[in-house]
Formats: C-alpha cells, sequence, structure tokens
C-alpha cells in the first residue's frame, strides 16, 4: 500500500518544496520507492531537482488535463526519486479543469493510472500550490494525509484556519479519510523564545501533532536548489539534512501503524 502525503500551505515561503524534495530523498535512503508530483505553476520543485522545466514536452498538466498516460511524464532524478515534474502551462489547469465534471478526483485518478500499470510506489509526495484552488483541493482528494510545513514566524499561520476548513470541506464531500498528519515547524531558530511560542499557539488554537524535529533555519536550503539536488545530497551532515532524515523516520513509522491499522481491520481507511 503506497502513502500519499499531502504537503500543504497556501501560504508561501514555508519550505514546502523543500519539505518534499528533502523527504523524497530521505526516504530513498531508506531504500523506500518515491514518487514525488509537483502541482505548482512556478515549478520550483523541478528546478531544484536538477530539471529545466522549458526543456519539457510534457509536463503534470499535460496528465491532469490532457488525458496523458503518467509514465510518458515521468521522469527520474539524479538522487533515485520519481517526478511528476510542472511547468508553467499548469497556470492553465485551474481553468481547464474548473468546468470538468469530477475534477477533484484527476489526481486520484492519475495515481490509480499507475497502479493499474502495475507501477506503486512506497511513498507519493504531492507538492501543492500556495493557493486552495482547484489543483490543492484535487491533491487532498487524492492523499491519505496532509503535512502542513509552518515557517515559526505569527503571521506565518494566519492561514492554518482557512486550510483546515478546507480539509473538513474535502472530508465531507470526496475523501472521507483524509487524515491531518501535523504541522512540521520550518526556517526554525531554537534560540528565540518566540518560535516556540508559535508552536505552542498553533497547537492549543488548532490541536495539531507537531511533526518532530523541527528543520532548523540554514543558508544551505537556499544553495541546494542551484546545485539541482536536495539538501541532503548537496549538504549531508548539515543540521536542515539531519532533521529531514529524523522526520523522514518519523512519519515512516507512522505509515507503517496505519497500514497495519488497516491489514488489521479493512473497514477502515481506503487503503
Amino acid at each position: 500500500m503506497s502513502t500519499t502525503l499531502a504537503v500543504a500551505n497556501q501560504k508561501g515561503g514555508v519550505a514546502k518544496t523543500t519539505t518534499v524534495a528533502s523527504l523524497g530523498a530521505a526516504f530513498v535512503e531508506l531504500g523506500q520507492t518515491v514518487l514525488l508530483v509537483d502541482l505548482d505553476p512556478q515549478a520550483c520543485l523541478t528546478f531544484s531537482l536538477g530539471i529545466d522545466p522549458e526543456d519539457l514536452d510534457l509536463s503534470v498538466h499535460h496528465v491532469l488535463a490532457k488525458g496523458v498516460e503518467p509514465t510518458e511524464v515521468i521522469v527520474e532524478t539524479d538522487e533515485g526519486v520519481h517526478l511528476l515534474p510542472a511547468t508553467i502551462e499548469l497556470a492553465r489547469a485551474e481553468a481547464d479543469l474548473l468546468t470538468r465534471t469530477g475534477r477533484e478526483h484527476v489526481i486520484r485518478t492519475a495515481l490509480e493510472a499507475l497502479a493499474k500499470q502495475g507501477i506503486t510506489y512506497d511513498w507519493v509526495l504531492l507538492d501543492c500550490p500556495p493557493s486552495l484552488g482547484v489543483l490543492t483541493v484535487a491533491a487532498l482528494t487524492a492523499a491519505d494525509g496532509v503535512l502542513v510545513p509552518l515557517q515559526c514566524e505569527t503571521l506565518s499561520h494566519r492561514g492554518v484556519g482557512q486550510l483546515l476548513d478546507t480539509v473538513h470541506d474535502v472530508r465531507r464531500f470526496t475523501n472521507p479519510d483524509l487524515e491531518v498528519w501535523g504541522v512540521l515547524p520550518t526556517l526554525y531558530d531554537g534560540r528565540t523564545n518566540h518560535a516556540r511560542k508559535v508552536l505552542d499557539t498553533i497547537s492549543e488554537t488548532y490541536e495539531l501533532d507537531l511533526i518532530e524535529p523541527p528543520i532548523p533555519k540554514t543558508i544551505r536550503f537556499a544553495e541546494a536548489p542551484a546545485a539541482g539536488r536536495s539538501i541532503l545530497a548537496t549538504s549531508r551532515t548539515n543540521k536542515g539534512a539531519v532533521a529531514y532524515r529524523e522526520v523522514a523516520k518519523n512519519l515512516a513509522t507512522r505509515s507503517k501503524a496505519g497500514k497495519a491499522r488497516k491489514v488489521a481491520n479493512p473497514a477502515q481507511g481506503r487503503g
């Protein structure tokens, strides 16, 4: 059974893409197979993994809006993760999908198409755009869980309530088994009391789990995309790389426990 995790927060600058790239590389280090899906028209994930969007003839836009088979679009990166890349064409997907029946299910349908061909992954990580539009709703509809990267500053959590409202709607209408796995603190400066206070406020206000350890602020995160690799490859012993490896291990443990529950009680979840 695959675990599909949507990494979502409609506020930009909270390290969503860094989180997807780093966790993907960390899961590969753990011996697991990984598919990353770039759902942001800015294609930052695609670029940060060493692929120039302008060189691509096909992208995730063609899968979601044009019916192209995912196998024709997936590329393998230098770090061993597979990627459904994005280009600026994805900006048209919102308009293309708005009038389409079943638009909320386009990502789930694409993943099911892979499964029908016998192609499965241990992890599918969905890098959601910084909005709560059609693509984010489709990602949440396809996902088993939601991970919310959150910069440890007061203003960064103002949109969390809106995201949780969207999650609630998705549970009601398209994906009743969707779980919020928790908040991943990013850009964390452990020297300040303010950062911890922000986390405590989030936990108290929204009753969300905190995914540990927090991801520390480091300049190495800004340098990694220029090399076309994740921080795990460019600065293996950096504190940020170490933190993402630990988060990946914790998420893998949670996923394994969840799968065991589903096997023991098939009536729970959709598998």
